[in-house]
């Protein structure tokens, strides 16, 4: 059965992604991403994104802090407790399946998109 939870998202990262690479060789990203609020006046929503393998390295080599990204993914709620307090602490994450990079591509040095079918102008026929 599919799954209903899918989200999509464009918006600005808020930093670098930050990157971590496993001994097995696969690679998660993190960073967040500035959506624009729901109101023409309100605060921009800051999502945290996850992005595994192959995936992460496209971001880490291509996405920098401002870049204008368009993401598609489930969402999670991570829980945890503080080490330090003892508190539970819990924050809504993204697990990216697709990446879109937007804008002209003198900001972003290249456009492209990861982790869906490619366009009509991607295809060599």
């Amino acid at each position: 059965m599919a799954s209903l939870n899918v989200c999509s998202f464009t918006g600005r990262a808020g930093r670098d992604p930050e990157m971590k690479f496993f001994e097995s060789g696969s690679a998660i990203a993190q960073l967040t991403i500035a959506v624009d609020g729901f109101k023409r006046d309100s605060e921009p929503l800051w999502l945290n994104l996850k992005i595994w393998g192959k995936l992460a390295q496209v971001a880490g080599d291509y996405v920098r802090k401002g870049s204008q990204i368009a993401v598609s993914g489930q969402l999670e709620n991570e829980s945890w407790t503080d080490k330090a307090t003892g508190e539970k602490r819990s924050k809504m994450v993204l697990n990216v399946r697709e990446l879109t990079l937007l804008g002209s591509k003198k900001d972003s040095g290249d456009q492209g998109s990861w982790g869906g079918p490619p366009s009509d102008e991607e295809l060599p026929f």
